[in-house]
């Protein structure tokens, strides 16, 4: 009975072993985010310093702690939800966290583009910035990658939270359902499955911002935020309309326009990868991230060009 116990101890824990992924993966996440942060810097100093602004101002504003705070509050609570799926609790939790942290993640990106490009305008703080040696494509830039900061951190930090929710979800849905012990190479497994579900999810924040970046150079913040969120619903909608219409040419023709227009949202999006229980190919990742960065660099080509003749007076 004395020898049984710590074994049922360690095996009760074993959700916990894989969480040093986690960890590693932060702190090279945290070096990475550092060192691009610096060689920014060295190469162009006052894209960086508006930039450094702006990432401050948005982690400042309760906004940024409020959708923390929910995410935080929310993940924690998802594990202890019974979704009545006869075990297939953990897919769903899979699927509710990447939606949070997304939906949560787009809000901060589409916010914090519309308060800091939008109202520095209409405010005229934008022209006392370009009064100064400041390009506006340096304007435009640096408001564009401090937007994407506090982006990334909420991703790191929901992300690094969800993959420790689902790694102990592995486990208390075998204690639910009476099951053995996982062991820490299963919880790792499932853990780490929604890995490049975070990836995408993040490109798919990063198209948005730019383009709510370049929408914020024209328009005031309620009607950037509109158009952002009909951006967002149509992206995934777009193909699947297009497909599902292919008798009518008129709604098919209209459809296939949103979706070359509109980013193709819904290709970044992984339910059947979930539901499958299999790794996203890095492959895929691949072309998805080159994707997303052609997408947000035309969209910020969009963006200086509507901001070259802005009238800031």
């Amino acid at each position: 009975m004395h020898l049984q116990l710590p074994t049922l101890l360690a095996a009760s824990l074993n959700w916990v072993t894989p969480l040093w992924i986690v960890v590693a993966g932060v702190a090279a996440l945290t070096a990475i985010f550092f060192a691009l942060y610096f060689l920014l810097i060295a190469v162009a100093p006052k894209v960086a310093a508006i930039a450094h602004t702006t990432a401050k101002e948005a982690w400042a504003q309760p906004l940024f702690w409020v959708t923390l705070a929910i995410g935080c509050v929310l993940l924690l609570i998802f594990p202890f939800v019974p979704y009545y799926t006869l075990g297939e609790d953990v897919k769903m939790i899979k699927d509710s966290g990447l939606a949070l942290i997304t939906v949560l993640s787009i809000i901060l990106a589409v916010w914090t583009a519309s308060v800091s490009v939008s109202e520095e305008i209409e405010g005229r703080t934008a022209l006392t910035l370009l009064s100064k040696p400041v390009s506006r494509r340096q304007f435009i830039l640096g408001k564009f990658l401090g937007v994407l900061a506090p982006t990334a951190s909420m991703f790191v930090i929901l992300g690094a939270l969800f993959l420790a929710t689902v790694s102990f979800k592995v486990k208390h849905e075998a204690r639910e359902a009476s099951s053995p012990e996982p062991t820490a190479a299963e919880c790792q497994a499932e853990m780490l499955q929604i890995v490049p579900g975070l990836a995408l999810k993040f490109m798919e924040a990063t198209m948005l911002a730019s383009i709510s970046v370049a929408l914020s150079t024209r328009l005031a913040m309620l009607p950037n935020l509109v158009l952002c969120v009909t951006i967002y619903a149509l992206g995934h909608l777009a193909p699947t309309f297009a497909n599902a219409f292919r008798e009518s040419r008129l709604v098919s023709f209209f459809g296939q326009f949103l979706a070359t227009v509109l980013p193709n949202l819904d290709d970044f999006d992984i339910p059947a990868a979930v539901s499958t229980g299999r790794m996203v190919p890095l492959v895929y990742l691949g072309w998805a991230a080159v994707y997303s960065a052609l997408y947000s660099t035309v969209a910020m080509v969009l963006a200086l060009l509507m901001f070259e003749d802005r009238d800031l007076a």
